[in-house]
Parts: structure tokens; sequence; C-alpha cells
């Protein structure tokens, strides 16, 4: 078997990965990328947050095409979809940003190995794939991601029962889908298939949904939901879940059975850490499958480094892409910083959620003292002209310092106005200094300004 050496190994081509190894690039290192599939971009890229948010786009235009044009005077007779085209124009999209990761690789000097990753011993990963080959390094990082995760009482078929995964490619429009989880991922599918005619009925087992964002806007998002279409019950347990011929049957802790087309399974996901050779290096992982690291992103191994999902923390693509570029920048000697106080965090509903630091639950548990600003989107102008004014803007604020502590928007783009909080946040603002910054008119950022100026109860527009 061919042996070939780098100077930094990354074994996983996700969001962590692909980004390692192009920084590891313009920093002049010789880096390769391992990576099991035939597309670099990981989960993100492929099976998860790329190809979810085509779908939800291509759904909202048609809900919104069917049940909010005519509010503008554009009436449309005999409207259809076409699920195909919305499968081939999801997968146009993430072909197109595979590719880009392919040409970048080309550009930079990136050496990509495809094929299953395994670790043979503390500088060598055996690739197992078309041609395999050992690969060898000084330093190596370790970014296979996570998965979804399973439970032993729901008998997953990868067809009728299935994951966020399946629930990607549906041949057809179920006519009735349980979704199992009441977090994002379920939800925003869930929304998928309600707008394109499915009946969906959300089982939640916590009391309430979207655990970890502000309980406030989590009631707001599950009365609009609601109002959507969505079936949710929380504090429901379920027993069991199995495939009956083309039908799913899923009981219910209490009695009740449910029955569907199809079932999808969103309650999570677990980091992808085993079958990549950690015992062969004698690595261990926690209980849940995650491995340990320190400041640096070093695991109890000196070469061996790991980021991103398999290592726990907010599972996000974005939050992996910054430590994979402080991780590289640490190895090389760079003073990098990473803030995990200010990771925002979206959910692409409609209305979106926006998030980023903490929620009035996670004040209160601290103890710290806080005061609050509120506008809501009722109060905008720029919302009322897109026919969005449902939603709000709420900035916590510490009660002595004014120094923002938290921001969370639910509303129209709050995935793209949640970015000005997170940069207020990352240096040190206070809710003042965004009230005494001028936003343009008429926007939608304009209800981040009132919601500051509420914080110290001026604000202009809302009572």
């Amino acid at each position: 078997m061919k042996t070939v050496r780098h100077e930094l190994v990354v074994l996983g081509g996700g969001p962590a990965g692909y980004v390692a190894a192009l920084r590891a690039a313009q920093l002049g290192i010789d880096v390769a990328c391992i990576d099991e599939n035939n597309q670099f971009g990981g989960t993100c890229l492929r099976v998860g947050c790329i190809p979810s948010k085509a779908l939800l786009e291509s759904s909202h235009l048609y809900h919104e095409a069917k049940h909010g044009f005519s509010a503008h005077g554009i009436k449309l007779d005999g409207l259809q979809f076409d699920l195909d085209a919305m499968m081939t124009r999801k997968k146009k999209i993430v072909d197109t940003l595979t590719g880009g990761i392919d040409m970048l690789f080309k550009k930079r000097g990136v050496t990509p190995y495809r094929g299953r990753g395994k670790f043979k011993d503390n500088e060598t990963i055996q690739v197992d794939g078309d041609e395999p080959v050992l690969v060898q390094a000084d330093q190596i990082l370790v970014c296979t991601g996570s998965r979804p995760a399973r439970l032993s009482f729901i008998e997953e078929d990868g067809d009728r029962i299935g994951n966020s995964t399946t629930a990607l490619s549906f041949p057809d429009v179920p006519e009735r889908l349980i979704v199992i989880g009441g977090g994002y991922i379920g939800l925003e599918m869930s929304s998928v298939w309600n707008r394109l005619g499915s009946k969906v009925i959300v089982l939640e087992a916590l009391d309430r949904i979207m655990p970890g964002i502000d309980g406030e806007v989590a009631q707001l998002a599950h009365r609009t939901l609601k109002k959507q279409g969505l079936d949710i019950r929380t504090s429901t347990f379920v027993d069991s879940a199995k495939r009956e011929g083309d039908e799913c049957v899923v009981k219910i802790k209490g009695g009740e059975t449910l029955r569907a087309d199809r079932v999808l399974l969103a309650t999570g996901r677990t980091p992808a850490t085993d079958n990549i050779g950690l015992e062969a290096i004698g690595l261990e992982t926690d209980k849940r499958g995650f491995i340990s690291v320190n400041e640096e992103f070093q695991t109890s191994l000196e070469s061996v480094y790991a980021i991103g999902d398999c290592i726990g923390g907010a599972m996000l693509a974005h939050k992996a892409m910054e430590e994979a570029i402080v991780c590289v920048e640490r190895m090389v000697g760079m003073k990098s910083h990473m803030n995990y106080d200010v990771i925002p965090a979206v959910v692409y509903t409609h209305p979106e959620i926006g998030m980023v630091g903490q929620t009035e639950e996670q004040l209160k548990e601290a103890g710290i003292e806080y005061k609050k600003g509120i506008c809501p989107f009722g109060a905008n102008g720029r919302a009322h002209t897109l026919g969005e004014s449902d939603g709000r803007v709420k900035i916590l604020a510490d009660a002595k310092t004014d120094r923002v502590l938290g921001v969370h928007i639910i509303g129209a783009r709050a995935g793209d106005l949640i970015a000005e909080a997170a940069t207020a946040m990352e240096f040190g603002a206070s809710s003042e200094d965004i009230a005494r910054t001028c936003h343009a008119h008429p926007t939608l950022s304009e209800a981040v300004h009132e919601a500051a100026l509420a914080v110290a109860g001026r604000a202009i527009h809302t009572v």
C-alpha cells in the first residue's frame, strides 16, 4: 500500500474539516483532507443545512403563492408544484457548492483523499477508498462530525421510518407524517412537508418545543406553527414506532396509537467517533462518544487535535468553522480568539428565529440582574410592506453595566438580523451603543434599534 506524508492531515471534510484544510493551506502548511464521501462538505452541505434550506425556500414560495400573493394584488389560478423540480434544484445547489470546495482545494494546494479514514497509529491514517493509501502527518486533526441520533424503540428502515437525511428526499408528499422530536431539525422539516400538503403531527417529550432557546420565543413559535397547520403535541412520549406494510404505526405512552405514511426521527445528533481507529492510538471518548480537548484543541495525545461536532458544544456548522480557523492558527503560534459566549443560532421556520447569548431563563438561573427591551415587528414599517408584521426583537442587557447579554428575534429574516447583535456582543457593546447607532429606514434592522431604545425605556415607536 502506498504511503504519503504531509505536515497536517484533516480527518473529515465537513465544515470543520474543509475550512481547517483551507486555512492551513493559506498559512503555508502542506495539508491533506480525508473524507469517505464522494463530495466534500460534510452533513451540512450534502444532507443537512444547505439542502434543507433549499427545500424550505421552495416550499415557502409555493405556500406564499398559494396563500399570500393575493394580498399583494397578485392572482394565480391552477397553482401547482413539481416535487421533482424542487429536488433537482436542491441537488444542483449542493453539487455547485461541493464542487466549489474541490476548486478551492485545487487552487490552495490541499490534497484530497476520498475513502474511509482510520487511525493506524498516532501519525498514520489508513484510507480505504478506490485507491487505498497510508497517509502520515506530523499533526492530525479529527473533524468527523456527527450523525442523527437513533432510538432503540424506533425501527428505522431508511424509507418509511427514517431520519432528517431520509426526509430530504421523500419521493412523494406523504399524506400523513409523524415527526418525533420538536427541535429545530424536526420543525424545519415539518414545515417543508406541511406546506406541500402533508398532515404533520410533531411529538415532543418535553413540555415545550425547541429546548434551549428563549422560552418566550419558543412559545410564540409554537403558537405560530400551530396556526400554520402543524399538530404539535408536547409532553408526549413515544413507546415504539414500526413499519407495517406501507404504513407506520407509532405507539404513545398511555395507550394512543397513531398511523402515518412516514415517520421522521429528529431527536438530536450524536458524535461520529466510532470506527475511526481511536482505540488503536489509545484515545478514549466520554460515554456519549465525544472527544475531550484542551484550550488548544489538543486531545490527550500531543499530535492529535479535534474540533467540531465530535468535541461537543453547540452542534452548528459555523461554530465548527470558527474552531477550525482558531485551531489551525494556534498550531502555528498565532494568538487566535474563540468566544463561545457569542455563537449565534438560527431556526429556519417561518417566521425565522435568530438568537445569540443568554436566554432569560439562563440569566435567572445564574442570578444575573438584567433589563430588557422589546420591539414587535408590528411597529416596524418595513415589516408591514413585506407582509411580515408577526414577531419581535428582544434585547437582554446587564442591569448594572448595560452590556448586551442576549438577543432573541422571531420574525422575518431573523437569521440575518442576528448578525448585528452578535457583532455588538463580540465588541462588548451596551444596549445604549446599539440605540445610539443610526439604522437605515425603512429596514427590519430598525426593530433591533427600537428594542435597544426600549431597554432604557425610551422607545419611540412602541408603547
